[in-house]
């Protein structure tokens, strides 16, 4: 009779083929389930590997006689079968908590959460090390997870991990010697019975196995973020991080001057993405000559405030991750001329009134783009002097050519999840790129 440890996991897509590869790599006995179709390029790695696996359903027979269960970030906590697992004792963890047990010891792993700004400050806290020559590697809730970073790299001194609050409520012991939390704002409530503070809290559950010779930066926050760190009582070294310290183009930390307007990112929001990565480069030995030089190269990722190279004399920006109410207010803030802004797409129950006074102050025009823009029409209808609607990313292109002068912006920034009209957000950018590119050509 097999003495091996046994694993399931639910969920075939990247992040949990990793942890089934990884798995079967420390010796456990592997079962996939997926109670969908799974992903065709994942399965295949499974069947690569030899990992038994299933779709379109889940055998509760197989799930309940493993050891411990590894569950997708996209699997809520309230679904049957997981209710049942815990009640039945089982663990029931997150792909980064099972990775964490296999990352090299003495490793330094950065942890990055917030409801706005994650992926931005990942890549440049990671591009401020490899610029300065530390071996660091960037995944979790960006490109690849940590598990397959354990599997298909060189191991590494530095692992800079993005983290959502879905991948947070699965630790047990994952510690992380640096934290962050950039920010909280309402965001996916729906996973937290509506409750913000139940948000708040699973955001600052990052820290909660640090001890005193690790490192939490938060975001000066009186309102959402300090009532979390009172709740959860952590005993670790807290630096608090200061919009303050952002000032015109220019960050400040410890007497020294950043500026960042000699490189590509764009606005007050990115300023305090970077007092972050900063903040942790300096924590591990990058001197300030090597971080504005990395500062100077960095290029944000795609659907990220990036702008689209054109030759027409207007600003066009892809901000298409721009899913909420708070990172297009961001977006919007940063702009500096007379702008049209592109937005709409699933309503996810936003309340736009914070946003009414900067759109009046830059918006021209607005193109909601959506199959319902009734809500988004509603708001703004008495703050532009042009409202138009439109059904695709080339319509959109096309209202904004007509809109737009020598000198606007267009500013895509949906405050709107894409499920409407595109794939998720990548696509939706994907094509808003495309249209200008083909305007452009």
């Amino acid at each position: 009779m097999s003495t091996k440890k046994t694993i399931a996991i639910l969920g075939a897509g990247e992040s949990g083929v990793s942890a089934a590869r990884l798995a079967q790599r420390e010796g456990y006995a592997v079962f996939v389930s997926d109670a969908g179709p799974g992903n065709e390029k994942y399965l295949q790695e499974l069947r690569e590997a030899g990992i038994e696996f299933e779709t379109n359903q889940h055998t509760g027979e197989r799930i309940f006689a493993a050891d411990e269960v590894v569950k997708s970030p996209g699997i809520p906590d309230s679904v049957p079968m997981i209710v049942e697992l815990r009640n039945a004792g089982k663990p029931v963890i997150s792909e980064i908590e099972f990775a964490y047990r296999f990352a090299p010891r003495g490793a330094e792993i950065i942890g990055i959460t917030g409801s706005n700004g994650k992926t931005t400050t990942t890549m440049l806290t990671h591009h401020l090390l490899d610029f300065a020559g530390v071996n660091a590697l960037a995944g979790g809730n960006l490109g690849d997870s940590f598990a397959r970073l354990l599997l298909d790299e060189e191991p590494a001194d530095v692992y800079v991990l993005e983290l959502s609050s879905f991948q947070l409520d699965g630790m047990v012991d994952f510690r992380p010697s640096i934290a962050t939390v950039l920010n909280i704002t309402p965001d996916h409530l729906d996973r937290y019975n509506y409750e913000l503070e139940k948000y708040a809290d699973s955001k600052v559950s990052i820290a909660k196995n640090q001890k005193l010779s690790d490192r939490l930066l938060v975001l000066a926050d009186q309102q959402t973020i300090a009532p979390a760190l009172r709740r959860q009582s952590l005993d670790t070294n807290i630096t608090t991080i200061s919009p303050e310290d952002v000032r015109g183009t220019s960050v400040f930390i410890d007497g020294y001057e950043f500026n960042m307007g000699t490189g590509s990112l764009r606005g007050r929001h990115n300023g305090l993405n970077a007092l972050f990565a900063i903040r942790i480069a300096m924590i591990l030995g990058v001197t300030e000559k090597e971080i504005q030089l990395a500062l100077d190269s960095f290029r944000p990722a795609a659907h990220r405030m990036e702008v689209i190279p054109t030759s027409d004399g207007r600003t066009w920006i892809n901000d298409s991750k721009a899913t909420n109410v708070d990172a297009s207010y961001f977006a919007l803030e940063a702009m500096t001329g007379p702008t049209v802004w592109v937005a709409g797409g699933t309503d996810k129950g936003n309340d736009y009134d914070v946003l009414r006074e900067i759109v009046q102050d830059k918006v021209h025009t607005l193109i909601c783009m959506g199959i319902d823009n009734s809500k988004l029409v509603e708001a703004f209808k008495n703050d532009v002097p042009t409202l138009l609607e439109c059904s695709s990313a080339a319509a959109a292109v096309t209202f904004a050519n007509q809109r737009a002068k020598t000198g606007d912006t267009i500013l895509l920034s949906p405050c709107c999840a894409s499920f409407d009209l595109f794939k998720n957000y990548i696509d939706r950018g994907d094509q808003f790129r495309t249209a200008v590119k083909n305007l452009n050509a």
